[in-house]
């Protein structure tokens, strides 16, 4: 009864993959702004990029965490057009960072925990290439540390994970509203969580 309860409120205000604030887009999306000196970018995809700011943000030494699109052949994607599916892109979060306080290994680490690497339509409830896992190294070390840690999980856990490491490509800007969802909008944002099993999944892999 309480699943039950928890579906029908995810449905009543919206989860990640609806498009349902769509008329707030400005249509043309931003391209991720330059880094400051010091700092370093990581970009990862790991399904409704609402869920993947907050395990960064709180991260000492992450200076910011950006919602956004990534990977595909639409240039300026709006999120309706990404939702909809067909434009190669997925969400992700653009991490800044400073390489002298956290290791992008570490970035890695977080980005792990907090996923489901075994899934291969999507993450949780949502479904689609859009909300597939990757990671998008931006030189060559990143690509490196990446596979390692892939190779290695897959050591682990004997069985063939899902999460792609793809080619470095433009990252573009999610309209503002998704920005910081989980502070914006945190009751909606904790209804999604739970009514899309994100949660449960995460402490069934990882543990609490």
């Amino acid at each position: 009864m309480r699943r039950s309860l928890i579906s029908v409120l995810v449905l009543v205000l919206g989860a990640c993959s609806s498009t349902s604030t769509s008329a707030q887009s400005g249509g043309h999306t931003p391209r991720a702004p330059a880094l400051a000196d010091g700092q370093a970018e990581a970009i990862f995809a790991g399904g409704c990029f609402w869920c993947m700011e907050h395990p960064f943000e709180r991260l000492d030494g992450v200076a910011s965490v950006t919602s956004g699109y990534i990977g595909g052949r639409v240039e300026g994607p709006s999120y309706e057009q990404v939702s909809r599916g067909g434009t190669g892109h997925a969400e992700a979060v653009r991490v800044v960072y400073d390489p002298d306080v956290i290791g992008y290994e570490r970035l890695l680490e977080v980005f792990w925990r907090n996923i489901d690497p075994f899934q291969r339509d999507g993450q949780f409830c949502d479904h689609g290439d859009q909300y597939r896992t990757a990671i998008f190294p931006v030189n060559a070390e990143q690509r490196r540390l990446a596979q390692a840690s892939l190779e290695r999980l897959r050591r682990e856990r004997d069985r063939p994970i899902a999460t792609r490491i793809e080619p470095s490509a433009t990252f573009w800007v999610a309209e503002d509203y998704h920005q910081d969802f989980y502070r914006t909008h945190p009751v909606r944002y904790r209804t999604y969580r739970s009514g899309c099993g994100r949660d449960a999944r995460l402490r069934e892999l990882w543990g609490e």
